[in-house]
């Protein structure tokens, strides 16, 4: 249970569906309400297709391009540090950059905004810790990609109740947070490979 808790978490924490709030509503905010929830609900089914991909097929790309789970550990740590800094400290380039007119299909969306670089070499890393585990990480997939449609499909209530301050607030003690995950990450890696 306690493994299954913190994989959601840490899951969640990459998806971060409160960071992606401005950009899905900003994307999808050319198209009527109803257009607006089948597009989003496509595009999840959409990244959660590819989430699984990598969750199952995780373990075959390692021993193919012969990674050893310290290396994918340490890289994994070094990539989800990088998403966190910029969760503290946003780019707004990339924001604007983002936002496009027509309507999305797989791309911005779907990938890489929910299913990103960084959360598909977390789920490889999982499923090759995990090896005997598969049923908890396909739970704490499911659960962390059901919250996440959950706060998509409620976007303009959070941004309501919230507003823009406290989202900008929140998303960075998510970055906060997920920066100790990648620290734990890479320090575990370091640790057995020296160990190895």
């Amino acid at each position: 249970m306690k493994e299954i808790i913190s994989n959601t978490i840490l899951l969640i924490l990459i998806m971060d569906p409160l960071g992606n709030l401005p950009v899905f509503m900003s994307t999808l905010k050319h198209f009527h309400p109803k257009r607006q929830r089948f597009i989003l609900i496509r595009e999840m089914f959409l990244a959660l297709i590819i989430m699984f991909l990598f969750l199952f097929a995780g373990e075959r790309i390692l021993n193919i391009l012969n990674l050893k789970t310290e290396t994918v550990s340490i890289s994994g740590g070094l990539i989800l540090f990088l998403i966190a800094i910029k969760m503290i400290f946003p780019s707004e380039e990339i924001k604007k950059n983002e936002i496009i007119k027509e309507e999305p299909f797989l791309v911005p969306l779907a990938v890489p905004l929910v299913a990103g670089p960084s959360l598909l070499a977390t789920l490889m890393l999982l499923a090759h810790q995990n090896h005997y585990n598969t049923l908890y990480l396909i739970i704490a997939l499911l659960v962390a990609w059901t919250f996440t449609v959950i706060v998509l499909l409620l976007s303009e209530i959070f941004l309501k109740m919230m507003g823009p301050g406290s989202i900008i607030a929140l998303e960075r003690l998510m970055g906060l947070i997920l920066i100790m995950l990648a620290t734990q990450m890479f320090l575990d890696g370091i640790q057995n490979w020296f160990n190895f």
